[in-house]
């Protein structure tokens, strides 16, 4: 598994000069969150800061994927709207115009997947309808997904249609399970909606997890703290993902320390390091070195 970070918790600086400091501190991989200022899949000429992108991410051996869950950059006033949920059909066209966007950019970035949620309900319609606008809404995507290569991450958000990771399954079997959808995972989701035990919970979709974010929570709480502050037991849940052959990112996500992100990530990653260490040294028969 690849300790990563996040771009929604770098605060405002320079990606650029930020990103050496990241990989000096153990970081190897990230998750880019496209926004007005990064990689605005709506900004002329974008293919100049893409070209950009890959050439400095392969300088340091970075893998990435591709997040989109920029807050104001579809509406200015609101955030994360319009969704796929939203009560109007041209609202919901928008939200998959964006993710088809991103899908395109992390073609060209060779990203991991993109994570995508469904949204925050804001109408009084019934929960059929509801479910019939997100896999309606998704059918086109995952088509895009599909024809340029890109594996998607479906995570549930609190608060959101989809919150936990079992509505998640109920999705993807909506879906009929298709093989470019898989899971995004938040560990400290998990805990702050109660979805003990998070080891058992994960392992039960393991096989499933394309895309993981790290940050320590507190039940009931939604609020992303430092690894090791709130009340995740991180080892059984990363063992279980590990057995289950998970690869990829565990991108710590802190965006309310983004002021503080050198120190943030210097500690996270300190963490995550210490405790995948501890993993691999458990995993080892005795006798071996």
């Amino acid at each position: 598994m690849l300790p990563g970070f996040s771009t929604n918790s770098l605060g405002d600086t320079d990606p650029f000069a930020a990103l050496p400091l990241l990989a000096e501190l153990g970081c190897r991989s990230l998750a880019i969150t496209p926004d007005r200022q990064l990689l605005n899949p709506f900004t002329p000429g974008l293919e100049v800061q893409v070209g950009r992108w890959r050439r400095e991410l392969d300088r340091l051996g970075l893998a990435c994927v591709i997040e989109t869950g920029a807050r104001h950059l579809l509406d200015p006033l609101q955030k994360h709207e319009p969704t796929l949920v939203s009560s109007a059909a041209a609202d919901r066209d928008r939200r998959r115009d964006f993710l088809c966007r991103a899908i395109d950019l992390a073609a060209e970035l060779q990203a991991g997947c993109v994570s995508l949620w469904a949204g925050v309900v804001h109408d009084a319609a019934d929960q059929e309808t509801l479910w019939q606008r997100l896999v309606d809404g998704l059918g086109p995507v995952l088509d895009h997904a599909g024809r340029r290569g890109v594996t998607l991450g479906f995570e549930p958000e609190p608060g959101m249609f989809i919150d936990t990771v079992a509505r998640a399954e109920q999705l993807l079997g909506r879906l009929g399970r298709p093989a470019g959808l898989g899971l995004t995972i938040d560990i400290g989701h998990l805990e702050c909606l109660g979805e003990r035990p998070l080891a058992a919970t994960v392992a039960q979709v393991a096989s499933q997890v394309v895309n993981v974010h790290i940050d320590d929570m507190l039940v009931c709480q939604h609020e992303h703290l430092l690894l090791g502050a709130g009340e995740v037991a991180f080892e059984p849940v990363l063992r279980e993902l590990a057995r289950a052959g998970y690869r990829g990112g565990l991108h710590i996500e802190l965006p309310r320390q983004s002021h503080r992100w050198r120190a943030t990530a210097a500690e996270s990653l300190g963490f995550l390091g210490r405790t995948l260490g501890a993993i691999e040294t458990a995993s080892v028969p005795p006798g071996q070195p």
